[in-house]
Order: C-alpha cells, then sequence, then structure tokens
C-alpha cells in the first residue's frame, strides 16, 4: 500500500501523523510511505529522518494526496484539502464529524473510508487512540488555566497554589475520564483544592480511592454543578461522550454566577465543547473573555507540546495503521472489532451511530456495507 503523510494545516497544528520511527515500521512491512517535505518539521523531525527510516519525500501536498492509497493525519481536512478527497481513499485521522456537519457531508459525496481515531475502541472498551492525547490535555488544562489566572491575561490574580496564609485555589473538574484523572493529579499536585463531579458513582469511588481526602468528589448533577463553579477559580470541562456531540453542562445563566476573573477550560470543545458559551479558538489567540470569565477553547490542545504529543500519538496508531496497510481496510476490521468502530463513514453511507445521531442521518452498520 501506498501511505501517505501531509503537513498538517490547522492554525497552529506542530503535530504531524507519523514519526520517523512510524514510517520505519510501515517500511519494514513493504509498504511505501510518501511523506510530504517538511511535515515533521512541527514536531522536530527533519525530512532526513524521514529518507534515512525509507520514506520518499514529496514536494507538493496535492501529489501525496493523489497517489496515496491512506492518508494518516492528526486533525480533520480543512476545506481547502476537500478537493483532495476521493471514492476508496482510507482517511485515518482525528475527525470528531458529530461537531462538524460540512466535513461530514464532504466525506459521504466523495465515498471517503474515514477512520476516526476517537471512536477506535480496545478490547476493554477503552479509546487507545484518544487516551494519549487526553492525558496530554488533561494535564495541559491545568497548566493552561494557571497561566490565564494572572491578572494581565484578565484572570483573577490567582496562585494555585497560594503561600502560607492565604487561601489555595478552587479547580473545579467536570468529567472523571482519561482527562478529567490526568487534571486532577496535576492540580492535587501543585497543591491546590480539587472538586471531580461525574455521573459514574464507581468512577468517583476511584477517584476517592486513589487520591482520598485530598480530592472532593461529586454526583454530577445541574445543582452540584452550578453550586461548584459559583466557588471556582477555574473550571475544567472534561466530559467525552465517544464520537457524539458533548452535552452543554454549564449554561450562560451559569457563567454569570461565577467569580469575575474565573477561568473555564473547555477541553471537550473539539466535540462542540460542555459551555454554552465556549467557542473554539487557536494557540495563537487561546482566550475570549465573555461575562467577565476567561474562556481558554483551543481545540487542538496537545498541539502545544507536538514532540511529545506525536510520538504518543504515533506509538497508539501505529498498530491500527499497519493492519489496514497489510490486509486493506475491509479485512482488517474483520480481524480487530475496534478498528471497525473506528470507520465512521464508508462508501457514501455513515456508519457511525454518533455522527447519524448528531444530524439525522441514517447509520448504515458497517457490516451491512460490507456484506
Amino acid at each position: 500500500m501506498i501511505v501517505g503523510l501531509v503537513r498538517e494545516i490547522k492554525d497552529q497544528e506542530f503535530r504531524t501523523g507519523m514519526a520517523p520511527q512510524t514510517v520505519h515500521a510501515y517500511v519494514a512491512h513493504q509498504h511505501q510511505v510518501l511523506v510530504e517535505t517538511g511535515a515533521g518539521l512541527g514536531s522536530g523531525f527533519s525530512d532526513e529522518e524521514y529518507v534515512e527510516a525509507g520514506a520518499t519525500i514529496v514536494q507538493d501536498a496535492a501529489d501525496v494526496w493523489r497517489q496515496a492509497d491512506m492518508i494518516v493525519k492528526v486533525k480533520e481536512p480543512l476545506e481547502s484539502e476537500y478537493k483532495y478527497l476521493r471514492e476508496g481513499l482510507i482517511l485515518f485521522t482525528y475527525l470528531h464529524l458529530a461537531a462538524n456537519r460540512e466535513l461530514t457531508d464532504e466525506l459521504l459525496a466523495r465515498k471517503v473510508k474515514a477512520v476516526a481515531y476517537e471512536t477506535i475502541t480496545s478490547s476493554s472498551n477503552g479509546l487507545p487512540c484518544l487516551q494519549p492525547m487526553s492525558e496530554i490535555a488533561g494535564r495541559l488544562s491545568v497548566q493552561e488555566g494557571a497561566k490565564y489566572l494572572e491578572k494581565h491575561f484578565g484572570g483573577r490574580g490567582i496562585l494555585l497554589s497560594g503561600v502560607p496564609g492565604v487561601e489555595k485555589a478552587h479547580i473545579v473538574i467536570i468529567g472523571g475520564g482519561t482527562v478529567g484523572i490526568n487534571a486532577c493529579k496535576i492540580a492535587i499536585g501543585i497543591g491546590a483544592n480539587v472538586t471531580v463531579l461525574d455521573i459514574s458513582a464507581e468512577r468517583l469511588t476511584y477517584f476517592d480511592d486513589l487520591f482520598g481526602a485530598r480530592v472532593n468528589t461529586l454526583f454530577s448533577t445541574k445543582a452540584n454543578i452550578q453550586q461548584a463553579i459559583q466557588t471556582a477559580d477555574l473550571v475544567i470541562g472534561a466530559v467525552l461522550l465517544p464520537g457524539r456531540a458533548t452535552p452543554k453542562l454549564v449554561s450562560h445563566a451559569d457563567i454569570k454566577t461565577m467569580k469575575q476573573g474565573a477561568v473555564l477550560v473547555d477541553v471537550a470543545v473539539d466535540q462542540g465543547g460542555c459551555f454554552e458559551t465556549s467557542q473554539a479558538t487557536t494557540h495563537l489567540e487561546p482566550v475570549f473573555i465573555k461575562e467577565g470569565i476567561v474562556h481558554y477553547c483551543v481545540s487542538n490542545m496537545p498541539g502545544a507540546v507536538p514532540r511529545t504529543a506525536t510520538i504518543a500519538l504515533t506509538n497508539s496508531t501505529l498498530q491500527f495503521g499497519l493492519l489496514m496497510a497489510d490486509h486493506g481496510l475491509e479485512k482488517a476490521v474483520g480481524l480487530n472489532k475496534g478498528l471497525a468502530n473506528g470507520v465512521n463513514c464508508y462508501a457514501g453511507k455513515c456508519t457511525h451511530a454518533g455522527v447519524a445521531e448528531a444530524f439525522g442521518l441514517e447509520c448504515e452498520p458497517l457490516e451491512n456495507l460490507l456484506n
């Protein structure tokens, strides 16, 4: 198979879909890898490193798109890349289609085989290709929140850890999944007062067992969320419904009850966000202020640490990419049911229930299309 890597063109996106060691693995499996020149520079990988790994450097992204049987990316194609989408192409990347009707329609109309990292599952129903980015985003959420609590960014002028004789900051984390637990680790480590809300009593028990008295746990109800954010200096939205749009758990009216200068970090913004006032931002302009509350809503947070993020991401995506390259998508999904869950679009049909639900589309089970 011919596998293609193009440079990410999303604003301030420095990650890349394949590290040189990833290319080496594809080449070792007798596949040809085409790499657009400069595709890895944002993550610190030179063209020479890709050549040493066995790749062929291509000057024009259009040539990579045209020749490749499978394109491996990090983020979803942007409008300027839609013209490269074609029938039969395997597109292997983060898609987050439930928050992007335009791209969904393009993938269906052009009959792309669209495989989304974020909906691939493991044998234990985990999300192996989403987990490393969720770990990074969770840890970054506290780091970024701490920065934008500084007064010159519009924040309250609060130090998360406090100092002797001064109250610590209160961090509220909504959602106890991978993002939430990683945010909690950093928040506790920095010395803040931490409250975690989740709809799973079992998950809250896990937090209690893991962190003990260092964390307060609350069952996630509307009333508990409203009460918690009123005393919060930093609120982290860490809610995930795989492949589905994120529910709006904090309304515009709720935002008005918060302390002036408090910070919201919406890690779920790439799935629509869990705060009603959220709108996607970039690393170049990461925040905006609404109702006196600083909103950090960067839709590709791990892009801030691209080398770490690229290596972590490619470690998890490689096994699935190799499976498709070795066997073709159709046989690969039969060999790995978790990979089958990653197929969001196939042969002009929506094959993921969450995406179909978001837009009122008919969901066609993948197995029906392959039989």
